[in-house]
């Protein structure tokens, strides 16, 4: 951790999410000064420690980001406020390139005014499409499938331009799939609608826990012939907690390099599970039998996806302390049976 933690102030964006959330705590403890933006549409308020301040406003509003950076030194911004499902990108484009891209134009345009000069953003795997080769480098070649994956790019090129003619400084993370709980016990994850795979799957097995019959499966899997060894997909799962690590390292580099412009890291373990293989460990970390119905795949995507992350580890100077999917499960678990969600 960066020994002048202390004198470090970081505006973390969407603070009450899913990641943000995990990331505010990790930086609370690190010793970090922090203050979070959110608009709390996908967030939720009691993520946020009550000792952080919350500026709640959107980034589709000018005026709100620049209401929240007005006045309070901020370092570095760490970048969480972005819409993320696959699926709903497809169907509504113009919601993501509205949020993902305007809204982050705003953010960056802002911290330009601030004279804030350093921002962690939140990339994405699915920049990269349907790769021909695996495991995935930064050097793959980048060919989104789905607006989600279009719109991270967007920003990843805005970000490299920024770089040439203002000397603006960035890390853009891609992240595989984030995943798990925290470790500790004291933050989950919380989606509504949820479309993450584990959560799903111990959703299911909650119900079945509790009474209910194994063969009203709740659970789909999205295909089951696609060209993988067992015809699901698979995917390189990154435990929440080692995703947050990797920011904070990140931030770190910033400070050291100052005159390096924008540069993009792959976040993964460099190791692929299929949904079979989840939904098997699962079953042997709650002790449920978790019956599921297949069904066909999802349009937006690709079959496999596997990190080779090397670079974030060597640059970096990062380690992933989780690299199998397991312990994202069991910390997972842990959090469902103490908060089960209102729908199981």
């Amino acid at each position: 951790m960066n020994d002048n933690a202390s004198t470090q102030s970081v505006l973390v964006t969407g603070g009450a999410g899913y990641i943000g959330s995990h990331m505010v705590r990790q930086l609370l403890s690190a010793g970090f000064k922090v203050a979070v933006f959110d608009n709390l549409d996908r967030g939720n308020r009691d993520a946020i420690p009550e000792a952080v301040e919350l500026i709640q406003g959107d980034l589709t509003n000018p005026a709100d980001i620049n209401r929240a950076l007005e006045g309070r030194n901020v370092d570095a911004v760490m970048h969480f406020a972005a819409l993320a499902y696959v699926g709903e990108s497809v169907e509504q484009p113009d919601f993501y390139y509205r949020n993902n891209v305007v809204g982050t134009l705003n953010l960056v345009d802002a911290m330009r005014t601030h004279n804030v000069n350093k921002l962690v953003f939140s990339s994405t795997c699915a920049t990269y499409g349907t790769p021909e080769n695996l495991p995935i480098t930064e050097a793959t070649p980048q060919s989104p499938i789905n607006p989600y994956g279009q719109s991270k790019l967007m920003i990843e090129h805005v970000l490299k331009d920024y770089a040439v003619a203002y000397g603006f400084r960035s890390i853009a993370l891609r992240y595989f799939n984030a995943s798990g709980s925290a470790s500790d016990g004291s933050l989950g994850e919380r989606h509504d609608p949820e479309t993450h795979l584990i959560p799903l799957i111990l959703w299911e097995a909650l119900r079945v826990k509790n009474g209910g019959d194994p063969s009203q499966t709740k659970l789909r899997v999205f295909g089951s012939d696609l060209p993988t060894p067992d015809g699901t997909c698979v995917r390189d799962y990154i435990h929440v907690e080692d995703l947050c690590s990797a920011h904070i390292k990140a931030f770190e580099r910033m400070g050291k390099t100052p005159d390096l412009g924008a540069e993009q890291f792959n976040l993964g373990v460099n190791q692929g599970f299929s949904v079979l293989e989840v939904i098997n460990t699962c079953s042997e970390v709650t002790g449920v039998d978790i019956q599921y119905d297949l069904v066909g795949p999802r349009a937006g995507d690709p079959p496999e996806l596997v990190a080779n992350a090397s670079k974030a580890m060597n640059e970096l100077e990062w380690t992933p302390r989780y690299p199998n999917v397991r312990a994202a499960i069991e910390h997972a678990w842990q959090w469902y049976l103490k908060n089960p969600p209102e729908s199981v």
